[in-house]
């Protein structure tokens, strides 16, 4: 009976091709490395491409500190056309007459700026009443869905050769809907319109430049999940101590957190955090 292959821990960023689901990747990974426990942070729709950021192993624990940021998108808007998906995978639901001046646009870009109520499309992977909106849109059902609070930190805009297809390069927090966005402008013109050619150029502070292909991403050390994070280099008796679940002296820890707990050879121990201005144990990974 062959020997089981070691568990492989780490962390990978991939540049999603078009066509694949984010799924598609993790079972890609899996294949690669033979191991079961990876996830990803910030899902892409399957015609998006760009920055997936993936864990092996213990790392998918550390995933949630991953995925709470801004990304930033380039797309193409296409006014005119409405489709059912609001993407240019759908049909075309409706058409519009539309002829628009760069200031109209800029305003209406401006106007969609700052915090905004969006409502998930039904083609959105996101949950009511305890399943996924795209698994109820296939079967022809619209839900009422609750609107969310999202913020656009930068909205720029630029024409394209075609005066109905404008190029954008947006900043959001997590969770934006980039389709919804775009419908939106287009409302907010007087017509409608679509997105097309979506990527995802930076999730947080991990970008595109970084990221490879699902056969070649080089496989990182997994504190390179918590990059972004404080860190703290503990004592040999900090380490034994937090190794074991113990919570670090709050003198230790300044700001809002989290936290990224090292040891000297800054092999990351836990990540712990800030809770209603409490230090708690957020992870413990183990040896």
């Amino acid at each position: 009976m062959g020997r089981r292959p070691a568990t492989v821990h780490g962390m990978l960023l991939i540049d999603k091709p078009a066509g694949m689901t984010s799924h598609d990747v993790v079972a890609g990974l899996r294949k690669r490395f033979g191991e079961r426990r990876i996830g990803h942070a910030g899902t892409l729709d399957p015609d998006a491409t760009g920055v997936l950021v993936v864990g092996v192993g213990r790392a998918t624990r550390l995933l949630r500190f991953a995925s709470a940021s801004f990304k930033t998108y380039e797309v193409e808007i296409v006014l005119g056309t409405e489709t059912d998906t609001l993407d240019a995978s759908g049909q075309i639901v409706a058409r519009h007459q539309m002829s628009v001046e760069k200031v109209d646009v800029l305003a209406a870009a401006k106007g969609l700026t700052g915090e905004i109520q969006q409502i998930p499309p039904m083609v959105s992977a996101r949950r009511v009443g305890g399943r996924r909106l795209h698994d109820l849109a296939r079967q022809g059902l619209e839900v009422e869905r609750e609107a969310r609070l999202v913020t656009i930190s930068r909205f720029e805009i630029e024409a394209t050769a075609d005066s109905l297809v404008w190029s954008a390069v947006i900043d959001c927090s997590a969770g934006t809907y980039i389709r919804t966005l775009g419908a939106d402008l287009g409302t907010a013109l007087g017509g409608g319109a679509h997105i097309r050619s979506l990527r995802r150029v930076a999730s947080g502070i991990y970008k595109l430049d970084e990221s490879g292909t699902i056969e070649e991403a080089p496989l990182l050390p997994v504190i390179e999940l918590v990059r972004g994070i404080d860190r703290i280099v503990l004592s040999e008796e900090e380490e034994s101590f937090v190794r074991n679940g113990g919570r670090l002296n709050s003198n230790r820890t300044q700001g809002d957190g989290p936290w990224a707990l090292v040891d000297a050879s800054e092999d990351l121990i836990a990540v712990h955090e800030n809770v209603e201005g409490r230090v708690v144990v957020g992870v413990v990974l183990a040896q």
